[in-house]
């Protein structure tokens, strides 16, 4: 007997989900596949000028809204900006905060911790990358009356949607960084973002300058960051 292809729960229509049934061999092939080619992700601070199409872009910001979040509320905004001049204040503003943290926020611990990562409170790939996306996280929704409602697991909701958009970038054969000048509330106030969005993560996007260097880091192997209960 054939499933129906959807039904109603309380009301609201579901459609019936399939996925391919891999064999057990097919899926530890796959599992290894994908970790292999996400472990050659790296951040990566040089960037060519080479433009990127908008299409692109488009396909990233499309590739990360697929993840789930609270109540399927889907809490988050991606400003995807290649205007010059508009990098350019960015820059600005950022290396102010920057230049702040890293003169009186940061403690010399912290400073120590980033020597191997070679940076500091200059931030040209804030201008050099063909674009920045800017991930807001919506607290709360607007509504036409002007009233609010809140959203659920907002912070969770965007850092999945940020992980995926990230491995997207790396999948398009891109490079990224993670961003995070803090305070970010000058982002808001540049883009003009409603009062409800509040700057969560900044995203260089582009390809690689030639040369570029990375740091030599290695990962945690998987014992120290897993505990089986078998």
């Amino acid at each position: 007997m054939e499933a129906p292809s959807s039904i109603y729960i309380n009301g609201h229509k579901h459609v019936s989900y399939y996925s391919d049934i891999l064999s057990e061999k097919e899926i530890v092939k796959k599992s290894k596949s994908f970790y292999d080619w996400l472990d050659k992700r790296r951040s990566v601070r040089d960037f060519s000028e080479e433009p990127v199409p908008k299409e692109v872009i488009e396909n990233l910001i499309k590739s990360a809204s697929t993840a789930p979040s609270g109540a399927h509320k889907q809490p988050w905004t991606f400003c995807a900006i290649s205007n010059p001049a508009l990098k350019t204040k960015i820059r600005k503003a950022a290396e102010i905060e920057e230049k702040e943290s890293y003169e009186n926020r940061m403690s010399e611990r912290w400073k120590k911790d980033l020597e191997p990562l070679a940076t500091d409170m200059n931030k040209p790939f804030l201008e050099i990358a063909p674009w920045l996306i800017i991930a807001f996280k919506k607290v709360y929704e607007l509504e036409e009356n002007g009233g609010k409602h809140n959203n659920y697991y907002v912070n969770e909701s965007i850092g999945i949607a940020c992980g995926m958009l990230i491995s997207a970038i790396h999948n398009a054969g891109l490079v990224t960084l993670t961003h995070t000048p803090s305070p970010m509330n000058f982002l808001a106030d540049i883009l003009n973002r409603p009062s409800n969005e509040r700057a969560f993560l900044l995203l260089p996007v582009g390809y690689p300058k030639f040369p570029a260097y990375v740091p030599d880091l290695k990962r945690k192997n998987l014992d120290e960051v897993t505990v089986f209960y078998e």
